[in-house]
């Protein structure tokens, strides 16, 4: 049985997700709910779903921000990410606020984009720097608005964990 975790974050509200797998069914943990799912996709964009001896049908179909789901009536924007990732990209980051933000790598990487120069504003989510790691790229936002007041690293530069990477001043 195969055992992956995932963020997935519904109508903007992030929920950790647990997904095992054997032979075409599916055990999904959302919490302290755990489901046992039988899913067949008998053409593009259309999912059937048969959850605890319910079925359902379920209108898949990609937008920005992430993919629309309608199932039962009911619509939902999904973004799932993988859990490691998800914690890489959300704590990088030390501080926000009226004190500033400074950014550091939360693990060894390479470094493959810095969006932003010194004295640039950035608003609360914009991109600031992208990280390759453990062979993902990993954008880092701001976490508040700001001037961008150092960057310590260019593209294709190693960094270590730790490592400050950019300061934003508050």
């Amino acid at each position: 049985m195969t055992t992956r975790k995932f963020v997935a974050t519904i109508n903007g509200r992030p929920r950790t997700v647990e997904v095992s797998e054997r032979d075409g069914h599916y055990r999904v943990t959302v919490g302290e709910e755990t489901f046992d799912v039988d899913l067949r996709t008998p053409m593009s964009g259309l999912a059937s779903l048969l959850v605890g001896g319910e079925s359902h049908v379920a209108d898949v179909a990609p937008a920005e921000g992430g993919t629309l789901v309608d199932l039962d009536g009911a619509t939902y924007l999904i973004d799932v990410e993988e859990y490691a990732r998800h914690v890489i990209r959300t704590r990088a980051g030390a501080g926000g606020g009226a004190a500033g933000q400074t950014i550091k790598a939360p693990l060894p990487g390479k470094i493959t984009h810095v969006a932003v120069a010194v004295g640039d504003h950035v608003e609360r989510g914009d991109t600031v720097i992208v990280i390759e790691a453990m062979k993902m790229e990993n954008e880092f936002k701001a976490a508040a608005a700001g001037t961008v007041t150092e960057i310590r690293v260019r593209p294709g530069q190693p960094v270590n964990a730790g490592d400050v990477l950019v300061l934003i001043g508050g």
